[in-house]
């Protein structure tokens, strides 16, 4: 059996510690050798994004394969770009999203712009156990640079919205876009679609200098107090590789991601009813407001790429996760920081400001823990957890999901770092507190046993 690579968002780790050159090279020649035939590369804008990339390319090129070296770009734009060049047969997105600086990743891309299915991944990660043979020195790949194609995910989005009324009407917003590999493309989505707009952490700075790069409350201080004391419409923040979107309401409110998904499902769904697919992470807030609305949630395991399959399955008119990673079918299925902007300010243009908005739905209180936890620890905290909860209604659909009549938790490992992850969620916000703090002490009881 070969060694598992890939995590729930392709293979991570700190740089020239697991995610060195030498990963980055045997990748590359995996990759190539799986993908057989062009393959479209970009980064964010991370200080490792060159050493990362030359490595991968050098990798592909080297087993006959031609690379594309599309520059820094968001997620999503690769996706495009790969989704609409017959000539493409996958990609590779030097990332690692949300991770610290010190982290760099990558996430392979099929042909059809999807990120890779863990049947793909599992045919790159046995190539990569073996002693590749590199092509004669005559029949090696070479490398073009493109340009444009930021240019390119901008004007699909623009088609795939009503764009002349966001255009009168006038918006203001102000967007943080984490030093990340948006600081173009969603500038320029937002100058395309006539919207005023002030900028933060929008030059690239890989050290993420302005604030991490995940955009939790907490880190997003500055954009809250400036979209408050600006009198803007709408603020936007993006995680590193823009791949993800949250909002702020006009008086400085952080608007969760579970509350954007609710909000855009009410409104897909007031156009066309269907099925909304996203995972067991996400509120109940999203299912209540979907079936409000006509619609109906299917739920699946955490991991954009499992709920785009699912989408595709099915034929689900929108889905998306808990964390702001919003999938629109009619652009493409993947998570799409630059598309959920652009339906979000359709949104609002149409049906009123987003603080209104989000004061009709729903109210749950979720609570999110993150515990250190060491990737070979995971497995045994689970069991842990579920020895500690037997009796309970449980669901098993990703790590343990225990319903109570009042509520539920969600423990699981984290698939794109050494942690655990803890979901608490009820309409009693002080329940959803307590619950949430009991089983994040749970896992710390087991780690310290452990390692007594």
């Amino acid at each position: 059996m070969s060694e598992r690579l890939f995590g729930t968002n392709g293979v991570r780790g700190v740089v020239n510690e697991d995610m060195t050159s030498e990963l980055a090279l045997q990748m590359g020649k995996a990759i190539g050798t799986v993908m057989g035939g062009t393959v479209a590369v970009a980064t964010d804008t991370r200080a490792s994004a060159d050493m990362i990339k030359t490595a991968v390319s050098a990798g592909i090129m080297s087993t006959g394969i031609n690379v594309l070296d599309l520059g820094v770009l968001p997620t999503p734009a690769l996706q495009y770009y790969v989704k609409t060049h017959d000539n493409i047969k996958g990609g590779v997105m030097i990332t690692a999203s949300h991770n610290p600086p010190q982290f760099n990743g990558i996430k392979c891309v099929s042909s059809d712009g999807t990120e890779t299915s863990r049947k793909e991944e599992e045919k790159i990660e046995e190539q990569y156990q073996k002693n590749i043979r590199c092509a004669p020195w005559n029949m090696i790949g070479d490398m073009s640079r493109i340009k444009g194609a930021g240019e390119e995910y901008v004007d699909a989005i623009i088609s795939n919205v009503d764009a002349e009324a966001i255009r009168k009407a006038d918006l203001k917003v102000c967007i943080d876009c984490a030093n990340g590999a948006a600081y173009e493309t969603s500038p320029l989505l937002l100058k395309k679609l006539n919207v005023r707009t002030i900028t933060i952490n929008c030059n690239p700075q890989g050290e993420f200098p302005g604030r991490p790069s995940e955009p939790t409350e907490e880190n997003l201080k500055d954009l809250l107090s400036l979209t408050r004391s600006t009198r803007s419409d709408l603020g936007i923040a993006h995680d590193g590789d823009a791949d993800r979107c949250v909002f702020i309401t006009n008086d400085g409110k952080y608007v969760s991601g579970d509350k954007s998904l609710a909000l855009l499902s009410k409104y897909i769904l007031s156009k066309k009813k269907g099925l909304i697919v996203t995972p067991v992470s996400s509120s109940s807030l999203v299912k209540e407001t979907v079936e409000d609305s006509g619609g109906t949630v299917e739920y699946t395991a955490v991991g954009s790429p499992i709920v785009a399959r699912k989408m595709i399955e099915t034929g689900a008119v929108f889905g998306g996760e808990e964390n702001g990673g919003l999938i629109f079918p009619e652009q493409q299925y993947c998570r799409d920081g630059g598309m959920t902007i652009a339906k979000m300010l359709e949104c609002i243009t149409k049906e009123g400001p987003l603080k209104s908005q989000i004061s009709k739905l729903p109210v749950y209180y979720t609570v999110k823990k993150k515990i250190d936890c060491p990737d070979d620890m995971k497995k045994y905290v689970l069991e842990y957890i579920a020895s500690e909860s037997q009796g309970a209604k449980i669901d098993n659909t990703d790590g343990l999901k225990i319903t109570f009549d009042d509520g539920w938790i969600l423990a699981r490992p984290s698939g794109t770092e050494p942690a655990f992850r803890i979901f608490s969620e009820s309409k009693d916000e002080e329940t959803a507190k307590q619950r949430a703090g009991k089983y994040e002490g749970l896992v710390i009881e087991h780690l310290n046993q452990w390692f007594k």
